[in-house]
Parts: structure tokens; sequence; C-alpha cells
């Protein structure tokens, strides 16, 4: 569906209400299919005046973090399946009494717990509480190592070295969580290691989360792959089998749209520099580091064509992105569309250097623009004192 940008403000994601409908019916009839649940990992999409449009859909969603959770509790009506990579005491009998699955990073901070989860469940006997432990396959194919929780030293989960032959009493289910935008024949491979470690373990478990990283609503995804893999998993093991992809949900889904504010000759290359900033509004651009794509433009310098390096606003002298090509020059006022920058991008927004944050806004179904909210001095100044 073409969206009309002209009278939207800029800078502004804009999510596309049909796209998100698209996707989500798909991985509906993947956990249908399949037998499993799949929830929303919030930190790869919060976007929450949506959240009624995703309860249609999924099985709940996943926090990693209490104000996650009272997310997932106002804007979904759910108890929010929670991990963590530690918990905080004061918070913890809120994470319960908010939560229906809770996750354990170690049996440390299970012990720890322990005592007032028993009194917890002396209180609250009619609150369904089933707890887990995440679980480090020591397998993983994700490149970069800052999102590669399988390096060695990786916080985040216990091999199984530290694990005793049976399941600590009151540990229900399995948690590992090592892919990021991967295929079914990723998830394939991990469950080799999975089971080569811990299948004694699946025995004993209800329930088994194969975390996010499922890019299942990708073009070219084996998607029959993945129900065949999660089938054979619960009928092998009789457990419930869980996904909580963060950017399936969000693939494609919409756009950041930007404006030129000057364009400037240095030292031979042509720079635009836009109302937005990758270091505050696309950190991901440059922690991964990958290059988004802009709408009717070239993704490399094309001799003959306009080449320009895009940059941000901010002071930061690594706040660009380059180099790009166009059919016509540049100048002041003209639109540049950053594609697919719903998932992993409005979740890490800053307001470094005071910039403001981009406006957030949805094309409806009915085809006309909706703007949910915009940013300003107060946003910057509620998050400093």
């Amino acid at each position: 569906m073409a969206i009309d940008y002209h009278n939207i403000p800029s800078p502004c994601f804009v999510l596309q209400e049909s796209l998100l409908r698209s996707n989500l019916q798909l991985i509906d009839t993947v956990q249908k299919s399949a037998g499993c649940k799949i929830i929303l990992a919030l930190k790869g999409f919060s976007m929450y005046s949506v959240f009624p449009i995703v309860n249609e859909y999924l099985s709940g969603a996943t926090a990693s973090s209490l104000n996650e959770i009272k997310l997932i509790n106002e804007f979904m009506e759910r108890p929010a399946h929670t991990y963590m990579p530690a918990y905080l005491p004061e918070e913890f009998e809120e994470v319960l009494r908010r939560s229906s699955h809770i996750t354990f990073n170690s049996l440390s901070q299970y012990e720890k717990f322990k005592e007032a989860i028993t009194q917890f469940r002396e209180v609250n006997p009619d609150h369904s509480l089933s707890f887990g432990i995440r679980i480090n396959p020591q397998y993983s194919e994700v490149s970069t190592d800052m999102y590669n929780p399988c390096v060695p030293g990786s916080r985040l989960g216990v091999t199984r070295d530290k694990l005793p032959d049976s399941l600590p009493e009151g540990i229900e289910g399995l948690h590992f969580h090592t892919l990021c935008e991967n295929g079914s024949d990723t998830l394939e491979r991990t469950l080799e290691a999975v089971e080569d470690r811990f299948g004694d373990l699946l025995y004993q478990a209800k329930w088994l989360n194969m975390g996010g990283g499922h890019l299942m609503t990708r073009d070219g995804y084996d998607i029959d792959k993945l129900i065949t893999l999660v089938k054979a998993i619960r009928q092998k093991y009789d457990l419930e089998v869980i996904l909580e992809p963060g950017s399936a949900i969000a693939w494609r889904t919409g756009d950041l749209l930007t404006t030129v504010l000057d364009v400037m000759d240095s030292q031979g290359i042509q720079v635009a520099i836009l109302d937005t900033s990758f270091a505050a509004h696309m950190p991901d651009t440059l922690e991964m580091p990958y290059k988004p794509y802009i709408k009717n433009a070239y993704q490399e310098a094309v001799v003959g064509k306009e080449v320009y390096r895009m940059g941000g606003m901010t002071c930061l002298a690594g706040d660009f992105i380059g180099d790009y090509s166009f059919d016509h020059p540049l100048k002041e006022g003209d639109q540049i569309v950053f594609e697919d920058m719903m998932h992993y991008t409005m979740v890490k927004t800053t307001t470094f250097n005071g910039v403001n944050l981009p406006s957030i806004g949805m094309w409806t179904k009915e085809n006309q623009f909706e703007l949910i909210r915009s940013f300003g001095y107060e946003s910057f100044k509620d998050r400093l004192s």
C-alpha cells in the first residue's frame, strides 16, 4: 500500500497496520499448525498502541524488566512471561504478581528467591505461576559478539555442567535464546546442541521456551521446517513449546520518515544532513552494524548517479551512514524514507544531544495517517534531573 508522506510530520516512525496484520496472521498460522505458543518480545517491539491488534493473534508477551511487564499488563491485559538476567529484591513480589512464567538466569538467582516464592504462593494460592531456568547450549550462529549469548564469559544462561541430573524442585521449564534474525535451518542445528546437552532435562520439563530470533516473516524463511521442528520437540519430550520473536512481528511493517536539512560538500563528499540521528534514533545501524535501505535510492555509490552520505543531526562525529546514490540531486526539504524501522529501532531511541525523538504514527488499514504521539522538551527533560 502506497503511503502519502507529504502530510506526515518529520521525523516520524510510520507503522502500516495492514503489514503488521499480515505478519501476525502468518505467525498465528505457524503457532496453530505447530501447536505452540508464540508471544511478542517487547525488547524488539513495544509500540503499545497496537497491542490490542497483537492480542487478536498472539498468545501473550515476554518482558525483561518490570516496566515492560507493566506495559503488557496494562495494554495486553495479560500476565507476562518474564526473564531478567537478575531480579531486584524490592521488585520481585510485584514481578510475581504480574507474571505467569518467570525464568531465572542462574541457579543462585532461583535459590535467592525461593523463600519469596513460597511466601507469595501461600498468600496467593490461585495465582498460576511456572518457573524456568535459562540454559546456554554453547552453540550460536550469531556472528556479532555483542548479540551472541554463547560467547565465552557470557552472563546469559547456565551451561550443562552447572546443572544437576534432575531439574531443581520447583523448576518446570527450560529457556534458551541464541538466535538473532535466523532461519529455521539455524534453529535445527541449535536444537541438536540443546538436545545433546540438555535432552535428559527436557524429558523432565513441562515447557521449553526457544526464545526469539525466528525470523519467520522474512521472504524465503522455511516455515514448514519450523513447524516440523516444533512438532517433533513437543512430541518427543511431551512438553509445551513457546517462541518469543521480536523482529518477526514487526518485520518490514513500517518506515522512518526523515527530511534533508542541509546538503554540504565535505572534502569532495556530498553529505545530506537529516532531521534524525543514527546514533540516537537508529543505534543498531552503528552497533550491528548494518546499512538501512532508503526508499527510491541505490544502496551503494553508482557511477553517473548523485552520491550522498547520510548524516545525523547530533554532534557525534560518527553519526552518519553512507553512501547512497539517487537519480536526482538532493536539496533541503527532500524526504528520505528509511525502510523497515519498526523492530529494534523505536525501542532503542534516545534524546542524546537533546535531539527530539521521532513522532510515532500509523498508516491505518483505511488508508489514513493517524498520529499517535509526538515528543518535545518534556521527553528530554524527564530523562534527566
